[in-house]
């Protein structure tokens, strides 16, 4: 690994921060000026680099700038005893990955650059290996079985009904059967019926001629006639009035329609492809959808999840969101942790995949870091207590086994937890006890070198020493168990 540079015009500073790094095994490599860092990056580059904001000869910010031109994923901490607005807003700008004021905590700041080298091993892993945004993402076997009906779709013109919860991505599946339909080269035309007034629906579905209401002042083409030759999306279908609904079944049936205030038919060439969030057939029951409609519709019916029975899917999402709202915005996409995953995959999403989406854009803005934690999280994730919302007795996150994750929900939800996982929590309270009781020094870092020591020597036992599938037992990276066996001074 790299080492990690130090810039600053304060000695002390320079010398309290190389001797904490090197006690946790970095290289550190020290600067006085700006200057001696811009000529050193000829040669070289950093893991991390921390930086002091004013100093003789140039400042941080403007270090910032240069170092980002020519490294954009090297990750900057911008330090400085001036803790206004200007110098944060401008280091954020810039690009840096924290902003840590003078004086600071020595422990805290070595902790703040742990993390900065983390993600720094994860933007060299992910430019290595750089993959095209998909265009639908879906782990979960129910997102499976969609895929798999648009693949076998592909070949057909069959009118579609979605269903599924507002936010759950109905337009998405929409334009997808467009996409792969022998209608690609067509028009891809989307209406939501319950947005528009009754009065003005029928014209913006079937067009209107001139003079046909007050303010028609030329004929208009409606919706069935721009779509033609493609594809016409009917969202909301079930909010469609009803007297609508009998002029919309005269199209599907004949293929015909009749512009408002028109004598002359128009021929429709048009798929309709219809979604909804309501239940249609108890809308027919209670007389608000007409059943021959319902029945001329439902030809293929495609059911969309929650997100709720997706929680599989919230990791990829919440990156492949975080890198779409970054790039919308014009700025570097910011990254997540473990932690805060978990935390996501945690909470139901009543606005499903649209609220995640909104919450990515927020996070893209608001999160004072490029590493977004827990603590980064807008608190209506959490219930009063902090602790995450409440999820399935098996939860499958990302970094987390699912036996383990589900273990820990199912005890989080009933105030219990299976004897094997109490016996050992207990064990492991004694022994943190005796050791604290003790005043030894180190114990979080012994306790968890050990846990850790212990799952990857006991995965790579099972695996016989294959270290990719003891990393995917794990539930963790490859990079990250190559790491850990570094760290932890494992045996190759």
């Amino acid at each position: 690994m790299k080492p990690i540079w130090v810039v600053d015009d304060d000695q002390s500073i320079r010398f309290v921060l190389e001797k904490a790094l090197q006690r946790e095994q970095f290289a550190v490599r020290c600067f006085a000026s700006p200057r001696d860092v811009i000529k050193a990056l000829e040669d070289d580059t950093p893991q991390v680099l921390v930086s002091d904001i004013r100093m003789p000869g140039g400042s941080g910010i403007e270090l910032l700038a240069q170092v980002k031109t020519r490294h954009p994923g090297l990750p900057v901490i911008i330090m400085t005893a001036f803790s206004d607005l200007d110098s944060a807003v401008s280091a954020f700008q810039g690009g840096a990955f924290e902003y840590l004021p003078k004086p600071f905590d020595v422990t805290a700041a070595v902790e703040l650059i742990r993390r900065a080298v983390q993600e720094s091993v994860r933007e060299e892993v992910a430019e290595a290996s750089p993959v095209q945004a998909p265009e639908m993402l879906g782990q979960a076997p129910a997102m499976q079985d969609v895929f798999r009906a648009i693949g076998r779709l592909s070949q057909s013109n069959v009118t579609v009904l979605i269903t599924g919860e507002s936010g759950s991505g109905k337009e998405l599946v929409a334009r997808a059967l467009h996409k792969h339909s022998p209608r690609a080269g067509g028009p891809f035309v989307a209406i939501n019926t319950a947005a528009i007034p009754k009065d003005l629906l029928e014209s913006e579905l079937f067009g209107h001629e001139r003079g046909a209401f007050t303010g028609a002042q030329a004929t208009r083409r409606g919706r069935f006639e721009q779509a033609d030759g493609g594809t016409l999306f009917l969202d909301e279908i079930g909010d469609m009035p009803f007297d609508l609904q009998t002029r919309l079944l005269r199209v599907l049936s004949d293929g015909q329609f009749y512009r408002v205030g028109g004598h002359q038919p128009q021929k429709s060439n048009v798929r309709v492809i219809a979604a909804t969030h309501q239940n249609l057939e108890e809308r027919v029951r209670q007389g608000a959808f007409r059943e021959d409609l319902f029945h001329r519709l439902n030809v293929i019916r495609l059911r969309l999840p929650p997100l709720r029975e997706r929680r599989e899917d919230i990791p990829g999402l919440t990156r492949l969101f975080l890198g779409k709202s970054a790039k919308e915005l014009g700025v570097e996409a910011k990254r997540i942790t473990d932690e805060a995953l978990t935390r996501l995959a945690a909470f139901d999403f009543p606005g499903n995949v649209r609220q995640l989406e909104n919450l990515c854009h927020w996070l893209t803005v608001m999160a004072p870091a490029q590493v977004v934690e827990p603590k980064d999280l807008p608190p209506e994730l959490l219930d009063p207590t902090g602790a995450p919302a409440a999820a399935p007795s098996a939860l499958a996150v990302e970094g987390l086994p699912s036996t383990v994750a589900g273990s820990a929900v199912a005890a989080l939800q009933v105030g219990a937890m299976p004897a094997p996982i109490a016996a050992w929590l207990a064990d492991l309270k004694r022994d943190a006890k005796n050791r604290l009781d003790a005043h030894e020094a180190g114990v979080w870092e012994t306790l968890t070198h050990q846990l850790e020591a212990t799952l990857i020597q006991t995965a790579l036992e099972i695996t016989r020493g294959r270290r990719i599938e003891a990393a995917q037992r794990l539930g963790i990276g490859r990079n990250t168990i190559t790491r850990k066996i570094q760290e932890l001074g494992l045996p190759d």
